[in-house]
């Protein structure tokens, strides 16, 4: 396992352009030293509404940024939001560019071995999205059609171990039109964001969830050592639910509470 971690960091850090450190090596713990910044910088893709997304004042907001935002203040601090290439994220994170992601990552085995999590803070479920009308009723059906996925998430994963036909792109909103304009035959994402941005543009769809797995949890992510950061930030994020201040966020953002 620990040869496992090593090799996972090794090829995040490869992937992101950086230096790799030794499999020994261990982060010295960063929560004095962000209180001292008075800074958290908090990444995440920008490409993903309602969750996280660039508005027309070139502001990135949504659920996610609001999350952080909150989470920050509680803690001391300010957040600076930062945006960057999704199949790239945890590499820049271990590479020191950003501090932590609040960028709707579900919490997985694999990312597990070379970050911590903090939360989860959402929950959400896998779903597959046709245009009105499809043939498409099923996952059996989406063999030998073309289906849409983001780069570098779980979803991708998935697919491809089930052998289907994919298309990758950068962001939900890519996603979305290439389903419209009939490039691809399906896509596969987080139910709850899909719906809610095809229902803010009108676009017609027709879904169902994946049977084959359970609801999954969205994580802040944070760099290995550093437990005193996971406990400030959780207790941050675990009186936000306790307030209502959660709450608020959430209707404001999906119009729902999505605990």
């Amino acid at each position: 396992m620990i040869f496992r971690r090593a090799t996972l960091k090794l090829a995040f850090l490869a992937a992101a352009g950086f230096a790799a450190f030794g499999p020994g090596a261990v982060a010295a713990e960063e929560l004095e030293t962000l209180k001292e910044k008075g800074v958290i910088r908090i990444a995440m893709s920008g490409a993903y509404p309602p969750f996280n997304f660039v508005n027309d004042q070139n502001e990135v907001v949504g659920f996610d940024p609001a999350i952080g935002t909150e989470i920050a203040k509680r803690m001391g601090m300010e957040a600076e939001i930062v945006t960057t290439a999704w199949d790239g994220i945890i590499g820049g994170l271990l590479a020191n560019k950003y501090d932590a992601i609040v960028g709707s990552m579900t919490i997985t085995e694999e990312r597990d071995e070379v970050v911590d999590f903090v939360g989860p803070y959402y929950s959400d479920k896998r779903a597959i999205f046709t245009q009105p009308g499809s043939d498409i009723k099923s996952l059996d059906d989406l063999e030998g059609v073309k289906v849409g996925l983001t780069l570098g998430e779980t979803h991708e994963g998935w697919a491809r171990e089930r052998g289907y036909s994919i298309n990758t792109y950068k962001g939900l909103p890519e996603l979305l039109l290439e389903l419209e304009n009939g490039r691809v035959d399906a896509i596969v994402n987080d139910s709850i964001a899909a719906i809610l941005a095809m229902g803010e543009k009108g676009q017609g769809f027709e879904m169902f969830a994946d049977p084959t797995t359970e609801p999954f949890g969205a994580g802040i992510a944070i760099r290995e050592g550093n437990p005193e950061l996971s406990a400030a930030m959780q207790a941050a994020l675990d009186s936000m639910m306790e307030d209502g201040t959660y709450l608020e966020i959430a209707n404001e953002w999906i119009g729902a509470d999505i605990r």
